[in-house]
């Protein structure tokens, strides 16, 4: 039931995303930063656990769980450290991914050959 669960979540998400690029003027980037937001907001009200109990990896994997991954990540930095933890929180705890994501980056353009298409 995890895996349907995680499929139905992350589905929603995904096509939300793709009725806001079909049916409005708003480019994939405002949107993807939209998605962000949206998570921060919803970690800070509290209303993001309840949709990563019932969704999974279906909400953290997207967007959203990288919004709700910076808002926990400045929420511990401030119990923490205090006011600087606003500043420091959100990229200490998402640094892993950030990392990762460069790596990735920088192994698919060592290994494919890039090109304009035409």
């Amino acid at each position: 039931m995890q895996y349907l669960n995680a499929f139905l979540c992350g589905g929603v998400l995904c096509a939300v995303g793709q009725i806001l690029i079909d049916r409005t003027n708003l480019t994939p980037a405002r949107i993807l930063t939209g998605y962000v937001a949206a998570g921060v907001v919803l970690q800070a009200l509290g209303l993001f656990q309840p949709i990563v109990d019932w969704g999974g990896a279906g909400a953290t994997v997207p967007l959203l769980g990288f919004g709700r991954a910076l808002a926990k990540g400045v929420e511990k930095a401030v119990a923490e450290q205090g006011v600087l933890g606003i500043l420091t929180g959100g990229l200490s705890a998402t640094a892993g991914g950030i990392a990762a994501a460069v790596l990735f980056a920088l192994l698919a353009a060592l290994l494919s050959r890039p090109g304009y298409k035409r």
